[in-house]
């Protein structure tokens, strides 16, 4: 199924073999071979998978067990060359493709023929509510509209996400304690950071305080490997300062999470396809890199972290976007654009995010059997 920008195999867990969902490591062996990893050669050409972040990717859905929810999604990041599957996080994007995905499989009860079906999805990676909009008509899923995403060539129906209280109450959004860090980096230098755990732990720094405008496109940086090293390396600083690892070599077996993004104020720029898009159409820049390679549009988990940021004064992605009281932004990336919101108060001197909101779409793109070797575990 594709999902916003995204695409994944996607898995009734009461359909897996039984070994496979008694033993995680018997799982995880399962959806490597479907993928078809690891592959030295980074191609996946023995597998599902597309060989980037954006198409190595298992999504597991069952009946849910927790109260008040629909089903459980579990996310599954498979690296593409490395002997390893990451569940640390989840992903915003194939969260749209979740809600149809549970409606076609039964898995979900009350659905009205026609109008919008609500499908209350348990993100059992991350332990959080999401709340998925999906468009019914004569009781099948609305795939077909007019809702276009940078990212995507063909049109779809409009899905919209509902991140509910994407960080808990009782956790700290900026883990730090701060809106701002300076980031020491041991060889590379020390950068002001945005640290935050909405929606997926993301580093936020200044695209000009590392070199960059903010308008690059996969090109400008994927092919330079000096470039792709400093950006791990900032990365591996980062979750070590957010708590997330407590020995820098744990970044290694912890590529899903943190990410690791740069803003700019708006400016002109043109995108992947050749689009011109004026200053005055975006509030700001932003670019992230997903396991170790800039994302080729917005991760959504990633989307939602740069709607709260930019939703809370002081913040750098705040300061980016014009600073000030906001409610949403929309913002440029190498495909495009997009536009995020969020619900956020103050209490007892702490921000709380009651919801981050964006709108995606999905769409089922085969189904069948999928075949691997019987010694795969």
């Amino acid at each position: 199924m594709r999902g916003g920008t995204s695409k994944g195999t996607f898995f009734n867990i009461a359909e897996l073999p039984k070994e496979a969902q008694e033993n995680p490591a018997k799982r995880d062996k399962l959806l490597q071979r479907i993928v078809g990893s690891p592959d030295v050669y980074k191609q996946q050409m023995d597998g599902m998978g597309g060989a980037t972040s954006s198409t190595s990717k298992a999504i597991l859905v069952g009946k849910s067990s927790v109260a008040n929810h629909d089903v459980d999604y579990y996310f599954c990041q498979v690296a593409i060359d490395k002997d390893f599957v990451d569940m640390s996080g989840n992903c915003g994007n194939l969260s749209s493709a979740v809600g149809p995905f549970a409606i076609k499989e039964g898995l979900v009860d009350n659905v009205p023929q026609n109008g919008v079906c609500c499908v209350r999805i348990w993100q059992a990676n991350i332990k959080k509510t999401i709340l998925c909009y999906v468009t019914m008509v004569d009781g099948m899923v609305k795939e077909i509209g007019d809702y276009y995403i940078d990212g995507v060539a063909f049109p779809a129906q409009e899905i919209v996400l509902e991140f509910a209280e994407p960080v808990d109450p009782s956790e700290e959004l900026f883990p730090t304690g701060n809106l701002i860090d300076d980031l020491e980096v041991p060889g590379i230098g020390t950068f002001k950071a945005t640290m935050i755990t909405a929606g997926i732990p993301t580093c936020f720094v200044n695209a000009s305080d590392i070199g960059y405008s903010g308008t690059e496109l996969q090109g400008d940086i994927n092919s330079d490997t000096e470039a792709l090293a400093r950006f791990e390396t900032i990365r591996a600083y980062a979750a070590l300062k957010m708590g997330l690892i407590s020995d820098l070599k744990e970044a290694e077996t912890r590529q899903h999470t943190p990410k690791i993004a740069f803003v700019a104020p708006p400016s002109d720029f043109t995108t992947s396809s050749g689009k011109e898009v004026k200053a005055n159409e975006i509030d700001l820049h932003v670019r992230a890199l997903s396991m170790q390679k800039l994302h080729h549009a917005m991760m959504g988990t990633a989307s939602v972290a740069i709607g709260v940021a930019a939703c809370i004064p002081g913040t750098l992605v705040n300061i980016a976007s014009g600073g000030g009281e906001k409610s949403a932004v929309e913002f440029g990336h190498p495909s495009g654009t997009l536009k995020v919101g969020a619900v956020i108060k103050k209490e007892n001197g702490k921000y709380l995010v009651d919801k981050a909101t964006m709108s995606r779409s999905a769409r089922i793109i085969m189904e069948g059997d999928v075949f691997v070797p019987a010694d795969t575990f």
